[in-house]
């Protein structure tokens, strides 16, 4: 929509909250972003707490929603190589590490489930921020970012739009006039990084309103559509492949493989979703930047 549309049809609380709630397992992707400038992380001191303040900003032209929700894998094999691959789930379509995930799952044997929950996807957002505030690098300041965050953050936000208490006003954290900064607050917590004490301020105008500005901003906002473009994804035999490689069981003319053995089954009645442990946290930045590397390592072999 133009920055005027976006002006007059701000009444959108509603349309968002409704959108999460029927996003379900589905998600939107990511391209691999290691070393991309636009996506704005936090920086931490040696206790590993940290502190920043963002805006959240509106949907682009053409795009439905202010963010993007997408499913990846990560993990290391039996081989030492690493599968880091978006989940082709995220797009609608049948991925080979969630067959596999769910035929262990189902198998009954406790070890298929731990062998499961490695292998599990794990969740993301990605939205466009203002940096109101970065003390651990000022030179953000004043930018229009990428975030990627968890599903802790992302609850945040659907608090501010859905309040428990009834003396509580919703506020639509993506609307440039009567949305609000969010004071980001990082914590150690038994060696985990915690996202518990952030919160959004008192609602306000960016800029004091001033339309000149707010446009201005409005034009510099990243296009979040590459994130669902299923030209960045790689097809389901080339996932299927690399899965092969990682596992240690290249195709062969002997006994049928892990990941053979699912394609000969019926689909599974129903999708992982193992218990979550502080171990499996799909809310940390920090295992955001370790799985970054990794994924460096891993186009290097």
């Amino acid at each position: 929509m133009s920055f005027e549309n976006l002006k007059r049809n701000r009444d959108q609380i509603s349309k968002l909250v409704q959108a999460a709630e029927a996003a379900g397992g589905s998600a939107p992707a990511e391209k691999k972003n290691y070393g991309d400038d636009r996506i704005w992380k936090p920086t931490v001191d040696k206790a590993g707490n940290g502190y920043a303040v963002l805006r959240f900003l509106p949907a682009t032209e053409g795009v439905e929603l202010p963010w993007v929700r997408y499913w990846d894998h990560g993990f290391k094999g039996p081989t030492g190589q690493w599968y880091i691959e978006n989940s082709l789930t995220s797009i609608g379509q049948a991925d080979p590490v969630g067959e596999l995930n769910s035929r262990l799952w189902n198998s009954g044997i406790e070890a298929d489930k731990e062998t499961a929950r490695r292998q599990k996807r794990r969740l993301h957002y990605v939205a466009n921020v203002l940096v109101v505030s970065d003390p651990g690098n000022p030179s953000n300041e004043g930018k229009v970012m990428l975030y990627k965050f968890g599903k802790k953050i992302f609850e945040k936000i659907m608090d501010a739009m859905q309040p428990d208490f009834a003396d509580e006003k919703p506020v639509n954290p993506f609307d440039m006039w009567e949305g609000a900064d969010f004071k980001l607050k990082i914590r150690n917590v038994e060696g985990y990084r915690n996202y518990d004490k952030s919160e959004f301020t008192t609602p306000s105008a960016l800029y004091d309103g001033d339309d000149s500005r707010l446009e201005d901003l409005y034009s510099k906002l990243h296009n979040l559509g590459e994130f669902t473009d299923p030209k960045n994804y790689k097809s389901y035999d080339e996932l299927k492949a690399k899965l092969m490689r990682v596992l240690g069981e290249e195709a062969s003319a002997g006994a049928p493989t892990m990941v053979q053995e699912v394609q000969m089954n019926e689909p599974a009645t129903y999708e992982v979703v193992p218990p979550i442990t502080k171990e499996q946290v799909e809310d940390t930045s920090e295992d955001d930047d370790t799985m970054s590397y990794f994924a460096k390592l891993a186009n290097e072999d």
